[in-house]
């Protein structure tokens, strides 16, 4: 007989304006444990309701253990069209659930949400020592564009990376 795997089995899902809050408190228990960053119920807020469908959660047996928040907005104009650019702020899956690919499948997620809205351009930042990170977003075609000197509160240095998803430079 043929066993489930734990990966097998997670339910990932949008954000839910509907049970807002609850979802809320998913996320931001899961974030404040995982990320080193810390930030206040304004910045979930900002996102979770400005861009629900950018933020999805990741379930095992009822318990959230992954999830990513991102936003997609008019970055700027070329010509007549509006460019877009998506941003992915928050990427955390629970320690026991990790290297499992509940962290590929959130961002393959995200940018595949941000695509269907047209998305020319996605970008993020991670910690400049963060190699799983790095290594991650690399695999999706992410580059570095720039060192950021500290960048975060504890004092480390980022990279922003950048994701074309259209050629940027591209009469429309």
């Amino acid at each position: 007989m043929e066993s489930i795997s734990d990966a097998d089995r997670v339910v990932f899902r949008d954000f839910s304006l509907a049970t807002g809050e609850s979802d809320l408190q998913l996320v931001i228990s899961l974030i404040e444990k995982e990320l080193s960053e810390p930030y206040p119920i304004y910045t979930y807020r900002y996102f979770v309701h400005l861009w629900p469908e950018h933020t999805f959660l990741a379930f095992l047996d009822g318990k959230c253990i992954g999830c990513i928040v991102s936003k997609l907005e008019t970055h700027s104009k070329r010509g007549s069209f509006d460019r877009k650019r998506g941003y992915i702020a928050m990427l955390a899956v629970h320690p026991e659930h990790r290297r499992l690919g509940l962290g590929r499948k959130l961002v393959a997620k995200s940018i595949e949400r941000m695509r269907e809205q047209q998305a020319d351009e996605v970008i993020l930042e991670t910690e400049l020592t963060n190699q799983a990170a790095l290594k991650l977003y690399e695999s999706f075609g992410f580059i570095r564009d720039k060192r950021l000197a500290q960048y975060y509160l504890n004092g480390n240095d980022a990279y922003k990376l950048k994701l074309y998803l259209s050629h940027p430079y591209m009469d429309q």
